[in-house]
């Protein structure tokens, strides 16, 4: 189960009103969250581990996707409103370049074998494929607006969502070139993330819908239904657990990817459609637009919580104990009288 372990308080950019933020993810070796806020036309660096703000990377118009090719230790940050890809080396959070693209960039997708960048584009409806140096290896045409994209190992190959036709489009990963159409059974497919163990990918869609999609043949394999339209989904695989933001209502749904049921709803806050998973940890970070802050969950065995549970209670009845031991409660009541 998610248990709510605290809040990072982020920067607002006006002192008023709400903010907004698109996509985040995790930079495995030290546990930084990096997220893309909008409003603020930057992307915020966390410390994860220690729960604490570290920094504001700015001149990030529009800031939507983010990625991180963790091995390279860079951080990829899409500015959608200057048609620019930045690259941001994870442990100084300097800006090493900013590669110009289409005219307004989102989805993004790494391929860490031949280390390019596939750029997803909401306005040109392409795909991009770019290394981290900036010169542009192919453009595809997409046949309608992409949203989230990933890399599918076990295949070669890039996935990407398209909002209308409602499919998932496969591109080589060598060359770009568009190999498969899989028709998705629900309206916008969005968030994408794939289970390389299962061989499945999963779709979650503005119909209210997740869809799972076998990676081999694009079948659709099985799908359940959600409390609303979908934005960021993030796989869970030790638990088999999908985590999926939805901003109206304002809640996480939590899908048991092996039954196909919805297992928790966690309450965030509405427009909360932004979240990043640190899966060594065991971390779901979800961002609060109205709030502006992070709320930090982890994932907990129901048996641990009982445990920590009991053992703050101990905690507590023995100081309690000596409290008393010490006078405490005799010095209480002659204050009383």
């Amino acid at each position: 189960m998610l248990v709510l372990r605290g809040y990072v308080d982020l920067p607002r950019p006006r002192a008023d009103g709400a903010s907004d933020f698109d996509h985040s993810d995790v930079h495995h070796a030290t546990g930084r969250v990096f997220v893309a806020h909008t409003q603020a036309g930057a992307v915020e660096a966390l410390d994860g581990p220690q729960l604490r703000h570290v920094a504001t990377i700015p001149d990030c118009p529009e800031a939507s996707g983010i990625l991180i090719a963790q091995a390279e230790n860079l951080v990829f940050a899409a500015a959608r409103g200057a048609g620019q890809v930045l690259v941001i080396e994870a442990s100084t959070l300097t800006v090493r370049r900013a590669i110009a693209v289409d005219p307004r960039p989102n989805g993004l997708a790494w391929d860490p074998g031949r280390r390019r960048l596939l750029v997803a584009d909401v306005a040109a409806n392409t795909a991009r494929l770019i290394p981290p140096e900036g010169d542009t290896l192919a453009v595809t045409s997409l046949p309608g607006r992409p949203r989230w994209c990933v890399y599918d190992a076990a295949h070669d190959r890039f996935l990407v969502n398209i909002r209308e036709p409602a499919c998932a489009l496969a591109l080589a990963a060598d060359t770009g070139e568009a190999v498969a159409e899989w028709p998705i059974a629900s309206a916008g497919p969005h968030g994408l993330d794939l289970d390389p163990v299962s061989g499945r990918a999963f779709v979650a869609c503005d119909g209210g819908m997740v869809v799972a999609l076998d990676l081999a043949t694009g079948r659709e394999l099985a799908r359940v239904a959600i409390p609303g339209a979908p934005d960021a989904i993030w796989y869970n695989a030790p638990r088999e657990r999908l985590y999926v933001a939805i901003g109206d209502p304002g809640v996480i749904a939590i899908v048991n990817m092996r039954a196909m049921t919805v297992d928790e709803e966690v309450r965030t806050e509405v427009g909360a459609h932004t979240t990043a998973f640190d899966d060594a940890r065991q971390r779901l970070y979800v961002f609060l637009p109205t709030s502006c802050r992070a709320a930090v969950y982890e994932e907990y065995d129901e048996p641990d919580v009982v445990s920590s549970r009991r053992t703050e209670d101990q905690s507590d009845r023995r100081a309690v104990t000596q409290w008393e031991e010490e006078g405490g409660a005799s010095a209480t009541r002659e204050e009383a009288c």
